[in-house]
């Protein structure tokens, strides 16, 4: 028996059912800092990473042929940089903000279904190609978390494709290596049956009287960690022929 009761019956509910997923740990390398300002400053020989952050993420989602319920997606991340260049080490830094694009792609499994779904609201699931063809994509989704800067630096580059091939016109560009972690998700509509339990009312009351600011401090514990330096646990890396307490191994 649930903690909230026996079941009382089963219900249809719609939910957004994951037919599949992956997740990768991904380092991205040579990609090209588009700047704000259009070009590099002269005399600028030194940059690093300020912050980057994921702003948006592009997906496209195709299915994949003679593979019945595949899809290709492709997916190109956004970042936005801030970046601090420098003309020397020791010089006052000069802030440049510019954008940055990555692309990555992966197959997942979708199922597929020709049926199309309208609500009262003005939306619908699923489009019309033809007369003949209904077609009901998957969504997919993306997850992302903060990426990592783990390299920036100066190089010199070509202009573009038609210059590259040329072998002229290269200039200087801030190049990054950036690590990414990400969770990618195909999902579909589904109706799905769910127990249902007894109704129940919160136990918890609503508290409204307000403490004083002291009473409220006063229940806060003391932050002895911040006062404390943390030291580096060697317990997980004990060399064997460590049998000397105090010679540094897991001690």
């Amino acid at each position: 028996m649930s903690e909230y009761g026996n079941c009382v019956e089963h219900v249809p509910i719609k939910v957004n059912r994951v037919f599949d997923s992956c997740s990768d740990k991904e380092c991205l390398t040579d990609v090209k800092v588009v700047l704000e300002c259009g070009e590099l400053p002269e005399n600028i020989t030194l940059v690093k990473t300020r912050c980057i952050k994921v702003a948006d993420v592009c997906m496209n989602v195709e299915p994949v042929p003679f593979n019945k319920g595949f899809y290709s997606i492709d997916i190109t991340f956004k970042f936005k940089v801030e970046l601090l260049a420098y003309e020397s080490a020791c010089c006052e830094p000069v802030p440049l903000y510019g954008t940055a694009y990555a692309s990555k792609n992966c197959i997942l499994y979708g199922s597929e279904t020709n049926s199309q779904t309208f609500f009262s609201n003005g939306m619908k699931i699923g489009s019309v190609d033809d007369c003949c063809k209904s077609v009901n994509m998957p969504t997919a989704s993306v997850q992302v978390v903060s990426p990592i800067a783990l390299s920036s630096k100066i190089e010199n580059v070509f202009c573009d494709s038609a210059e590259k091939n040329s072998g002229c016109c290269k200039k200087p560009a801030v190049i990054m290596t950036i690590g990414l972690f990400y969770v990618v998700e195909l999902t579909r509509p589904v109706t799905v049956m769910v127990p249902t339990y007894e109704y129940t009312i919160p136990e918890k009351e609503c508290c409204t009287q307000i403490d004083s600011p002291c009473e409220m401090f006063n229940r806060i514990r003391f932050p002895k960690e911040e006062f404390s330096p943390l030291k580096l646990d060697n317990s997980d890396n004990e060399h064997p022929d460590c049998a000397n307490p105090g010679c540094g191994c897991g001690d």
